[in-house]
């Protein structure tokens, strides 16, 4: 019945087919989990609180005048960045993690360097602030596609 094979069952793999439960992966999930978390935050709070964040998150006052309806929209579009992201922190396949990455970093690059060329109001410490954390979030989008790109490259090339 057993026809020449094991009956003992084979070890659980540490890592899924897919490479999900890589290092790899943990630092792609971490990544992810950070930029999620900004959106999401970022997001509702602009979204239901417009007014509130314009005067009480970091250095926004910096760029006038004050808009609800584009504050909303920006709300709206972050909170829509957070879904995606969160669907890859979830499931942190190729497929979800590169568009997803991909869309962040399509905002937050420009993002980044609207603010580096804009710094004309902002004192020294302010202006560090905001070019570090723009910096910092712009190159995490990157990174969870690099990584994704290297851990699957690895699996294809490992056969596991």
């Amino acid at each position: 019945m057993n026809e020449g094979r094991s009956v003992v069952p084979a070890a659980p793999r540490i890592a899924a087919p897919d490479g999900r439960g890589s290092g790899l992966t943990a630092l792609i999930r971490i990544a992810l989990a950070v930029l999620f978390l900004d959106q999401l935050v970022v997001g509702f709070w602009n979204q239901f609180f417009p007014g509130s964040f314009y005067t009480n998150f970091p250095t926004v006052t910096l760029t006038p005048p004050f808009s609800e309806h584009y504050a909303r929209d920006f709300g709206g579009a972050t909170l829509g960045l957070a879904v995606v992201l969160g669907t890859a922190l979830v499931a942190p396949r190729a497929a979800f993690v590169i568009p997803a990455a991909a869309a962040f970093s399509t905002y937050a690059i420009p993002h980044f360097f609207f603010h580096l060329t804009h710094l004309d109001h902002a004192s020294p410490a302010e202006a560090v602030f905001l070019t570090t954390a723009n910096a910092v979030v712009a190159l995490l989008g990157l990174l969870a596609i690099t990584l994704t790109l290297i851990r699957d490259a690895r699996h294809r090339r490992d056969g596991t």
